[in-house]
């Protein structure tokens, strides 16, 4: 019984004091895998180091985060692009539209996304897409919009952090991707008892978003991979199963995902 973290941001300078121990304390709890989602030009070098490091447990992605979209956006494009070029990768990410904190930008945010969308379905890779709402803007649906519009080939991958309504669920699904489950599962009003209880476990992958969203009993502090079993337990108990068939099939799922070149996913 093993689980894949498919979105933990394990390069953050939260982590540089016990880096080492926390991943020995994600391997202890049989975290077999941990996927870095990328956020802008200045995770690049942290996120390749681990990627080199740890090429079998700590699988990179590359992308630029919407929040990191900016006036300087074309200098942030290319250098993701120039990534993709230049290395393998096992998702774009993570990409998408964030209207939560600031307005300014949100035109560029559509430009990054739809253009990050494209590389995706060009390169076969999947994408793990960053939604926030804001403002009285749904940007899980405005996403799911941008998907409908562009109707790229064999488009997949992750809504990721989803914490949407049971319709959205059964939307993103509708368009090929599956649910990314977090902390967020475990909080006493974080809806998703309202949704997972009657969506089927082939469309769920797990993940933690460390060092954020830590699940209970840890909310409010620092999250690690070495969670991801609260979360799990969380699933299993909405869905009226054990964790080892959570396990079992999230995992699976996440592989599902995999490009063919994840047999050689970093060059030498």
């Amino acid at each position: 019984m093993t689980f894949i973290d498919t979105h933990a941001h394990i390069y953050d300078s939260q982590f540089d004091a016990d880096r080492e121990a926390m991943l020995e304390k994600a391997a202890s709890q049989l975290i077999s895998q941990i996927w870095m989602p990328n956020c802008a030009r200045e995770t690049i070098p942290g996120l390749m180091a681990l990627a080199h490091q740890y090429p079998d447990r700590c699988l990179p992605m590359m992308g630029l985060h919407p929040s990191y979209v900016c006036e300087t956006m074309e200098e942030e494009i290319i250098a993701v692009e120039d990534q993709l070029n230049r290395h393998a990768f096992i998702a774009v990410g993570e990409i998408g539209l964030d209207f939560y904190w600031d307005m300014t930008y949100v035109d560029q945010q559509f430009t990054a996304f739809r253009t990050q969308l494209q590389w995706a379905s060009r390169l076969k890779l999947p994408v793990s897409i960053h939604v926030r709402a804001g403002h009285d803007r749904n940007a899980f649906a405005e996403a799911a919009d941008v998907i409908e519009q562009l109707s790229l080939p064999d488009l997949t991958g992750i809504f990721h952090c989803f914490v949407g309504s049971l319709d959205e669920a059964r939307r993103a699904i509708d368009l090929g991707f599956k649910l990314g489950i977090g902390g967020v599962v475990t909080f006493k009003n974080g809806g998703l008892d309202n949704v997972l209880p009657h969506v089927s476990l082939e469309h769920l992958v797990l993940e933690t978003d460390s060092p954020y969203l830590a699940p209970v009993p840890y909310r409010g502090k620092r999250n690690e991979p070495g969670n991801l079993r609260l979360i799990a337990q969380r699933v299993a108990d909405l869905q009226g199963i054990s964790v080892d068939d959570v396990a079992r099939h999230t995992t699976a799922n996440a592989v599902s995902l995999l490009p063919a070149l994840y047999a050689n996913l970093l060059p030498e």
